[in-house]
């Protein structure tokens, strides 16, 4: 009953972040903590992570900009490697705090440059893709963190999606590749990810015919909604 009633959220969570790109391990992570414990929770959401990513890559092939997408792969994927190994010392709880007050004023960040007309290139997500990469390999998620980078870049519904989706694909392949060199993704780790991976690709596919009638304003402002949500998530898990 418990793997049945984390499938069903995994089912509902892969629909919500493949309509705005992420989101997943925020709803399904309290979830896993639950039924698998702590140690295993961490691997196991890496694995469902990496197919999460894995369908909406699929699913929005032909609007990914690969331009934008490879610079950010090449900078993020190496650091989050590093920043996997760094997750083993690191007191997780600091992190967590300064991570949700950068989602919350990640939100002014957006408008402002949306507002300017600022638009990050190529070059800027190479840069950028250095730290972010880091972080994502020291905590669950950095959803909130890429996604105003890749909204910065231009990039709306689909396009935003699926370039988001393909950058994070490699960074939680790499993040994964660590887990699995130091110990922490045994085979059954490895297949408890898998299974509940299915449920979050199943959702994100269900997903694409929700982003192809949403106006691209209103995908915005979901995205802030969820960025604001995610922060003060981040916030209660620092405090609690």
């Amino acid at each position: 009953m418990d793997l049945i009633l984390v499938l069903a959220i995994g089912l509902a969570a892969g629909t919500i972040s493949g309509i705005v790109g992420f989101g997943s391990s925020i709803m399904l992570m309290p979830a896993l903590v639950l039924v698998f414990g702590p140690l295993q929770a961490v691997p196991i959401m890496a694995i469902s992570a990496v197919m999460a990513n894995l369908s909406r890559v699929l699913a929005w092939w032909r609007e990914i900009d690969w331009r934008l997408c490879a610079p950010y792969t090449v900078a993020a994927a190496p650091a989050a490697a590093l920043g996997a190994r760094t997750l083993l010392v690191l007191p997780p709880r600091l992190i967590e705090a300064a991570l949700g007050i950068f989602f919350i004023a990640m939100i002014g960040v957006r408008r402002w440059l949306a507002d300017h007309r600022m638009r990050l290139r190529a070059v800027h997500l190479a840069v950028i893709g250095v730290p972010i990469g880091f972080i994502t390999g020291l905590v669950v998620t950095t959803g909130p963190i890429t996604a105003p980078l890749f909204l910065s870049a231009g990039l709306v519904k689909g396009a935003f999606v699926g370039t988001e989706a393909a950058g994070s694909l490699f960074v939680y392949l790499s993040k994964a590749g660590v887990f699995r060199s130091f110990g922490a993704l045994p085979w059954l780790v490895l297949g408890q990810g898998l299974i509940v991976g299915s449920s979050l690709t199943v959702g994100s596919f269900i997903a694409k015919r929700f982003v192809l009638k949403i106006p691209a304003e209103r995908f915005r402002l979901l995205m802030d909604a969820l960025m604001l949500v995610s922060g003060l998530t981040m916030l209660w898990a620092a405090w609690r």
